[in-house]
């Protein structure tokens, strides 16, 4: 019997959760020490559902109950809570039992399950958290099924049970309903617990954007300090709720006009937002008084955490602790706060002042405070607003991740920026960015290499190329710099999707048409030759011109570019009213335009014509004529024609990303509104990203599938690698060769062997054993894959230059016993590529592809790919590296087997996805011909499985 003080106790089964209705719990075994705690539980819940639970009247615990559900070894019994405040909400356990039903122990591999919820938490999906947590502890400890009796009057316990996804069974017996669960997850029980994450995660964000009553923990009597700079901006903008002051020193009704009062208990009534600015200090008890008055979020301005040092970080782990034990979610701490700009919320607790023409259509969350100052006036000054704004601070608790989670179903969020330090999980996070960006423009600025001060998620060790590549496949729209951010996000907030890469340039200067025309070639666009209208040009003219290239089926979209007239002015107005006039004419194409000293027309085109509403209709229709993206130069595109979109409405799961919507538009800024910018290179940027989200966005219609092979033995691969890690400890491994040609090959993968040559007699049997001609070559760890050091021998035909190339191979580079020559069979010429796989920590199986030498090693020529990889995956992979060429026929040669290094791709991608002990796989060379393919080493390291926090239960990041 364990206390948490015990060793044996469980403490990885404690987790933070979100509950569905935004609010969180913490779940933890049921320890000795939680007898009184258990009573008082019980004695708050009703008749009715201890009725429901123990099938009787049951008006109280005796006390062999209370030691009976209180002692647990953790292996055959097992009790969960989920506490508020270190109170009981709501319990479950298991027993395991035999197949005669009756207590048992392991290899019994079924129990029986109960829960028991306290009424007034009932519907907040408290036992849908419980399930998900206490299958992962039975799948642990070998259980693989429950069995559970439910009345067939508590309809909400069914209903938990087999909502959940899991393979079940449903009986009917003495009076009561038997279910049993198959615990092995399942893609429906996947989804369903990724749905029911979304929806409590994006609930527990709107709680906190969309309060009913905000109180400001700190604001002082003098107007200065960050707690009154957010409560006058709480004032001035016309928040819609309840405000309060809360200054323990308040001696007035009134604070800066605002009703004021000594502590949070003084209010005497309902607050859902606290944003708290006092020193770090005296915050845990502003935290203490906010949980005792049921406060359902807090937004920490106070600084002195992780930002300050180790003792600083552990006083951030102290008050996420705090705050959560309260049901509470945090933003911050050192944040700079929220805005929410929707007309019936109008909040801004931030330490900004925003205007009233701030309100638009993008979403925009920061780490930074001094990133979001500079984000948010950028955007303002170009006329663009926001729907929603969050700037998390050390984000110790709302992270990144919750925000896409609320913009994926938020109908005032069109276009999404995000100005990132850290991916924290970037795991999830390209999961979550996926689905999201298939709904709306995800745009992301990454301000570091490395894991700031403060923030305490690990980061991931992927290179920065990698990590970008990996977000660009998920659909994120990755830019380097702030000033890119801002200008792909005014470009897609305010105009369609453009249908291709073809792009019309007009303008009053043939020097800036030609620049214009040189950046959208090195952005792999597709220009048209560039429109002069001379110097003379005048409004009327740009509008004929503008008008009709946007009629033109040739083009997809149109730079316009302007320069200040010689000699008498034309208004700026009345050029921006013309540009207009065309692009309302003619709607469905994205327009840019570039200005040169000339202030007054950006600022004139940033002026939208009508109010902030949705736009009607999107370039990327069913019957608009799609172009492909231009290829790399001598590289086919893979597969056929971008697929069309299925009709808008096609129902969608929150961890499935939907296809493209034929009738959404990424932005929905004011009609009429055109951004503009001061270089030609910097619109042609954001047209080229808008080009490739769209592309993007096209491919969800045909995403392609992982192939099933017949030939794989997955079962046989897993007997295999739970031998080989029998006596292995937590250390990786590195299989011999013959461990290691066994496991690929149950993958349907052929390792050409070698046969090990310690002198040349034994080159020479094993020569005679695979047949000439032969290879001879050193496999030292030095010399290896270095066929530049002289190590390799090829084509050897007879023995006699076997004996003459074993004899210059050992002088020139060492004794045998150094070297480790080996033999192996020659295989038909081709390519020489390298396949790799390796398990990154943070964002799990990443597939690589590149040319083995030089290209890949020297140039960074390398493609990467998430496991699992699709078919449409592997295709583009090998499709995607500069020297692709090379396997298409570069140069008259002839073109290899590109579908069976496909094939090899796929296979590989299984392996490493079904088996997560596989942590790394080295395929070099993979030699491709024109008809197959020879993979003449590997090497595989194993490892016990790491844990996958992603396909686990719902948790939220432990401290």
């Amino acid at each position: 019997m364990t206390t948490e003080s015990d060793p044996s106790y469980p403490a990885h089964w404690e987790a933070d959760v979100v509950l569905r209705d935004g609010g969180t719990a913490r779940i933890r075994p049921i320890t000795t020490e939680d007898a009184g705690r258990l009573v008082s539980f019980y004695e708050q819940v009703s008749d009715e559902s201890k009725y429901y639970r123990f099938f009787a009247p049951y008006p109280r615990l005796s006390d062999r109950d209370v030691h009976r559900f209180t002692h647990h070894d953790h292996v055959d019994r097992v009790g969960l809570a989920a506490t508020i405040g270190g109170e009981f909400i709501a319990t479950v356990r298991f027993d395991r039992i035999g197949p005669d039903g009756r207590p048992a122990s392991a290899p019994a591999d079924e129990a029986e399950v109960a829960f028991l919820v306290q009424d007034a938490h009932q519907g907040r999906g408290v036992a849908s958290a419980l399930l998900e947590h206490i299958g992962a502890v039975a799948r642990e400890r070998g259980i693989r099924r429950f069995a559970a009796e439910v009345l067939p009057a508590n309809s909400k316990m069914i209903k938990v049970f087999t909502d959940v996804g899991y393979q079940q069974k449903r009986s009917f017996e003495d009076g009561a309903v038997r279910l049993t669960l198959d615990l092995e997850p399942t893609a429906e029980s996947l989804a369903v617990q990724r749905a029911r994450e979304q929806r409590a995660e994006a609930r527990s964000v709107q709680r906190l954007l969309a309060p009913g009553s905000v109180a400001v923990i700190g604001a002082s009597r003098s107007g200065g300090g960050v707690g009154a700079a957010a409560l006058r901006n709480l004032r001035d903008t016309g928040f819609q709720g309840h405000l309060y002051a809360v200054n323990e020193a308040a001696s007035a009704d009134l604070l800066d006009g605002v009703r004021a009062y000594r502590t949070v208990a003084d209010i005497g009534a309902p607050v859902d937002l606290a944003v708290v600015a006092v020193p770090a200090d005296r915050v845990p008890d502003a935290v203490r008084a906010c949980g005792e008055h049921g406060v359902q979020g807090l937004v920490v301005l106070s600084a002195g955490y992780g930002e300050s040092g180790p003792a600083g970080l552990q006083r951030q782990r102290e008050l996420v602790r705090q705050v959560r034990s309260y049901g509470m979610r945090l933003i911050g701490p050192n944040a700079f706060g929220v805005i929410n700009t929707a007309p019936d919320v109008e909040l801004n607790a931030s330490l900004a002042p925003t205007p009233a023409s701030a309100r638009g259509r993008i979403g925009l969350f920061t780490q930074s405070g001094a990133i979001g100052i500079a984000l948010l006036s950028g955007l303002l000054r170009r006329g663009e607003g926001l729907s929603s704004f969050v700037s998390a601070g050390n984000r110790a608790d709302v992270s990144g991740n919750d925000i896409l989670q609320y913009w994926y179903d938020d109908d005032s969020t069109d276009v999404a920026l995000m100005y990132l330090e850290t991916l924290g999980n970037p795991r999830k996070f390209t999961r979550l960015a996926r689905r999201t960006a298939a709904v709306k423009p995800v745009v992301v600025a990454r301000g570091g290499r490395h894991t700031p001060a403060g923030h305490v998620v690990p980061g991931t060790r992927l290179p920065e190329s990698t990590v970008s590549e990996l977000l660009r496949q998920a659909g994120v729209i990755r830019v380097d710099t702030v000033t890119e951010l801002v200008d792909v996000g005014l470009l897609l907030a305010g105009q369609p999707l453009p249908a291709g890469p073809r792009v019309a340039i007009l303008g009053n200067s043939e020097s800036l048409g030609v620049l214009t025309y040189d950046a959208c070639l090195t952005r792999g666009l597709r220009p048209l030759p560039p429109l002069d209208l001379t110097t003379a040009a005048t409004p009327r003219d740009f509008r004929t011109a503008l008008a009709d290239a946007l009629a033109s089926p040739d083009c997809d979209a149109v730079v316009v570019t302007a320069i200040p007239w010689v000699g008498e002015n034309a208004p700026a107005d009345d050029l921006a009213g013309a540009l207009r006039d065309a692009v309302s004419e003619h709607p469905g194409k994205p327009v840019a335009v570039v200005h040169v000293e000339l202030g007054a027309l950006a600022q004139a085109l940033s002026t939208a014509a009508g109010t902030v509403a949705p736009r009607p209709a999107n370039a990327i229709t069913p019957t608009t004529p799609v172009t492909p993206t231009a290829p790399v130069a001598g590289v086919p595109a893979p597969g056929s024609a971008a697929a069309q979109t299925p009709p808008p409405g096609t129902p969608r799961q929150a961890d499935t990303p939907p296809a493209a919507d034929p009738a959404a538009r990424p932005g929905t800024a004011g009609e009429g509104r055109i951004p503009a910018y001061p270089a030609a290179e910097r619109a042609v940027r954001a047209v080229a990203e808008a080009v490739r989200y769209a592309q993007w966005r096209r491919s969800l219609a045909d995403a392609g599938q992982v192939p099933e092979y017949e030939d794989i033995d997955e079962a046989g691969a897993a007997t295999q690698l739970a031998a080989l890690l029998a006596g292995a400890g937590d250390s990786a491994i590195t299989l011999d060769e013959a461990d290691a040609i066994t496991l690929l090959a149950r993958y349907g993968i052929r390792v050409l062997p070698t046969l090990p040559a310690p002198d040349a007699d034994a080159a020479v049997r094993a020569a005679r054993t695979l047949g000439y001609p032969v290879a001879l070559k050193t496999t030292a760890p030095h010399l290896r894959h270095r066929a530049d050091l002289g190590g390799v021998r090829l084509a050897l035909t007879t023995e006699a230059e076997l004996r003459r190339a074993y004899d210059e191979l050992t002088q020139a580079l060492g004794k045998p016993a150094e070297l480790l020559p080996v033999v192996q069979a020659m295989v038909p010429r081709g390519v020489d590529t390298v396949v790799r796989s390796v398990i990154d920590p943070a964002a799990g199986a990443v597939l690589s592809f590149g040319l083995a030498g030089v290209p890949s090693e020297l140039l960074g020529d390398t493609a990467h790919h998430l496991v699992p990889a699709t078919d449409r995956d592997a295709a583009a992979l090998i499709r995607s590296i500069r020297a692709a060429p090379l396997l298409f026929g570069w140069r008259g040669s002839d073109p290899v087997d590109t579908p069976a290094l496909e094939e090899l791709l796929l296979r590989l991608s299984r392996l490493v996805h079904d088996h997560p002990e596989v942590i790394g796989v080295s395929l070099e060379p993979v030699v491709v011909a024109t008809e197959g393919l020879s993979v003449l080493s590997a090497t595989v390291r194993v490892a016990r499985p790491p844990v996958r926090t992603d396909l686990g239960p719902r948790t939220l990041p432990s401290y």
